[in-house]
């Protein structure tokens, strides 16, 4: 790849032990993300979105494969490592606006900490609050203000520093569709502005109309990508293809034939 990527994961797989047994939840899945852009990580519920997003984010390290961010790889580190490169590196939103602000400080209050935490100087709240329009908000606290202004004080809080990387789980899972629009908005504006890659699980279609890049997880694999609205199945390195739910049960035995056309360099799949 010939330009710079801010996160890198190639090949992940990874395996939880359970009651019955062990579950696969990722199964050789690659991914990058460029500064400056969107990439909506898609798919139902149990696919491994929430998954690939810790991995991503160095909270946990795969069971086979690699992830790098900002050109580091983390995946030999050592817990404490990767704590403090997630510090200086990434930016995390959960998922509901509460779980990302703690109730008994100021909006000011917790930037200056985060500040503080990736050690950069208190002047780099300001250009983060006029970008998301929390300057006059700095002094409420979380409980004061609406479902949207807590999503907004969370982005902020994750963009203090010009982390590498954002990182966002269902950020508009609680939010109504005029609020959505406006997390949209600032996810573009947040990567553009401030450089960053941002990479966000999502059911929304607004938020996968929005990304730059879609990546589509069925079953713990990549089924497809969408760059610039053209959707395409995706080859891993090991040479598999998934195919869509809908052309998969053409082929009940799960076997085809696979014919090269040289005049027009396609693979034409037969039964």
């Amino acid at each position: 790849m010939s330009v710079e990527l801010a996160i890198t994961a190639s090949a992940l797989i990874k395996v939880y032990g359970a009651d019955r047994g062990v579950v696969q939840a990722l199964r050789g899945v690659d991914v990058a993300a460029r500064p400056g852009t969107v990439t909506a990580i898609a798919g139902p519920s149990g696919s491994g979105k929430s998954t690939l997003l810790r991995l991503m984010a160095a909270i946990e390290t795969p069971t086979a494969g690699d992830v790098s961010l900002a050109g580091v790889s983390v995946t030999t580190m050592s817990p404490r490592q990767r704590r403090a490169l997630r510090r200086r590196t990434v930016g995390y939103v959960h998922q509901r606006p509460t779980d990302n602000l703690l109730p008994d400080l100021t909006i000011g209050e917790q930037l200056s900490l985060v500040a503080r935490h990736r050690q950069v100087d208190p002047s780099a709240i300001g250009p983060v609050t006029d970008l998301l329009g929390l300057t006059d908000r700095l002094g409420h606290l979380p409980g004061e203000m609406s479902g949207g202004e807590q999503q907004r004080a969370a982005m902020a809080r994750a963009s203090v520093g010009s982390p590498a990387v954002i990182i966002a789980d269902e950020p508009t899972a609680e939010l109504d569709r005029a609020t959505t629009h406006q997390v949209c908005d600032l996810m573009a504006q947040v990567a553009q502005d401030r450089s960053a890659a941002v990479v966000v699980a999502t059911h929304d279609p607004e938020v996968m109309e929005r990304a730059d890049h879609v990546l589509f997880l069925r079953d713990g694999a990549v089924q497809s990508e969408t760059f610039e609205g053209e959707e395409r199945a995706v080859i891993d390195s090991t040479g598999r293809i998934q195919l869509p739910p809908e052309v998969l049960a053409w082929y009940p035995d799960q076997r085809v034939r696979l014919e090269f056309d040289p005049e027009t360099n396609t693979i034409v799949i037969k039964p």
